[in-house]
């Protein structure tokens, strides 16, 4: 077969199955394995850090978005180290996976550890910082090239789709399998006080279950586009041209919007279960519709894409989760269930985004490549992934003030009696954030410029360079 060499890159076609419901259920897969211990760490180690190590609310959230602040340039590290790492015989990104899966699963058990809750404050806090530095690095390295893969599995725009979609699958799967269970283990005799050592268990469990999920991820996938640098772009170069490139500049923005919005919603919502309608059961509920409403969504995905375009699709779906969360804000029910309603509805505005946001990536990707003429998959990855845990840190901070605003009362005997104020409070800030961050996000979605059109003219162009490349060199 031809070696097609363009710029400092030489791509090589592989021989490979054709792209099947094998490389879907791979790719779904690896984001289950994220979202095990992702999820975990993101909706509950707040409240474990609060109600079990006995840290303010406040110092917490500092101790987030530092850590995520660091991890967010990171990413931009791994991306490069991905991308100018060697070819192999599975290809760039899968190796990465298969390598950094174990210390990934071992440093998110460390996490909860209960024996850490009776070391001295200031020591209680160096563990809880670097540990969460640990597990958040540990999971660039897998995330990142797990992120990046699905522009090597196929360079098909529908095939794009179908893997976003089975991403998002996976994703909301993994998460509301971890929603669902965790508020079920976690507590001990009293509904209210968290168990250390239940908790623990669960998080093992999880991280266990991720590594074999990481493994159906490598066995089952196939990297059939496979680019190898000839020469290395300057980073300020390559930064450069990216700043150039719209998409990516308005895709990072509002990333950086609903990501907030997702790790605001979950730590909100499970302090909302937890002490304004003090129902865990609908607790559980509430974080599995948070993450689910993606599946509903997920048959449609294909005749939205083509009918509708990506971009088209997000856009009235976030204005639409915007109005539900509004009007949740203004009725303030103190009923769990009609709430659960509201929140049912308003989640699919924001799971038609989610559904799609993996697919907009590859986009963005192919854009710089018609752009400036090289493919670089990890480090524009790295970018988003970087703005992602920006807007986590941001979450973190925020997430934290904001309780000890409201005046949120940490303990360390696994809960304290919240005031009647605090309680209402709690509600505001569940229904008010996704309301402000969803219509936030579809306002900027009206000028993301990668419509329907475009994404189509862009895998045009690319694919008549590529044919006309294979030519030269045939």
């Amino acid at each position: 077969m031809p070696t097609i060499t363009t710029k400092g890159q030489k791509a090589e076609a592989v021989n490979a199955r054709d792209f099947d419901i094998r490389d879907m259920i791979g790719y779904a897969l690896g984001d289950v394995g994220n979202n095990f211990t992702f999820n975990l760490v993101n909706s509950f180690l707040m409240i474990f850090y609060t109600n079990v190590f006995g840290l303010a609310a406040a110092l917490v959230g500092a101790l987030f978005m530092a850590a995520r602040l660091v991890d967010a340039f990171v990413d931009i590290i791994v991306g490069r180290l991905i991308d100018n790492s060697k070819m192999t015989a599975r290809g760039r990104f899968t190796p990465w996976v298969m390598r950094m899966k174990f210390p990934l699963a071992a440093s998110a058990i460390l996490l909860f550890l209960p024996a850490a809750g009776h070391l001295p404050m200031t020591t209680r806090v160096i563990y809880s910082f670097i540990t969460y530095l640990a597990w958040g690095i540990f999971y660039s390295f897998v995330n990142i090239p797990y992120g990046s893969m699905a522009s090597a599995i196929s360079g098909r725009p529908r095939d794009k789709t179908s893997l976003s979609t089975a991403r998002s699958i996976g994703s909301a799967s993994g998460a509301a399998i971890v929603s669902y269970v965790v508020p079920l283990i976690m507590y001990g005799s009293s509904s209210h006080q968290i168990s250390p050592h239940r908790f623990f268990i669960g998080a093992a469990i999880f991280a266990v279950l991720g590594v074999f999920c990481y493994i159906g991820l490598t066995l089952l996938t196939v990297e059939r586009i496979r680019i190898d640098k000839t020469e290395r772009v300057p980073l300020g170069k390559m930064f450069s041209e990216m700043a150039h490139n719209k998409a990516l500049v308005m895709l990072v923005i509002i990333d950086i919007i609903v990501v907030i919005n997702q790790n605001l919603s979950g730590v909100t919502l499970t302090y909302l279960f937890n002490d304004y309608f003090q129902n865990k059961t609908a607790m559980s509920i509430a974080l599995v519709f948070n993450f689910t409403t993606v599946i509903l969504v997920a048959p449609f995905a294909q005749i939205m894409v083509l009918k509708f375009g990506r971009k088209e699709s997000a856009t009235v779906a976030l204005f639409c989760g915007a109005a539900m969360y509004g009007l949740m804000l203004i009725i303030h029910t103190h009923s769990p269930w009609i709430f659960l309603v509201g929140l049912f509805f308003g989640s699919l505005g924001a799971g038609v985004f989610n559904l799609m946001v993996w697919a907009f990536i590859t986009d963005v990707i192919d854009a710089q490549e018609v752009i400036s003429g090289e493919r670089e998959d990890g480090i524009i990855y790295g970018v988003n992934s970087f703005a992602r845990k920006l807007a986590q840190a941001i979450a973190g901070g925020i997430g934290g003030v904001i309780l000890t605003m409201i005046g949120y009362q940490s303990s360390s005997q696994g809960g304290a009696v919240q005031s009647e104020s605090v309680a209402n409070h709690l509600y505001t800030l569940a229904a008010a954030i996704p309301t402000i961050c969803c219509l936030g996000a579809a306002l900027l979605m009206l000028g993301y410029p990668l419509t329907r059109d475009k994404v189509v003219a862009n895998a045009d162009e690319l694919a008549r360079r590529h044919e006309a490349q294979a030519g030269q060199t045939s």
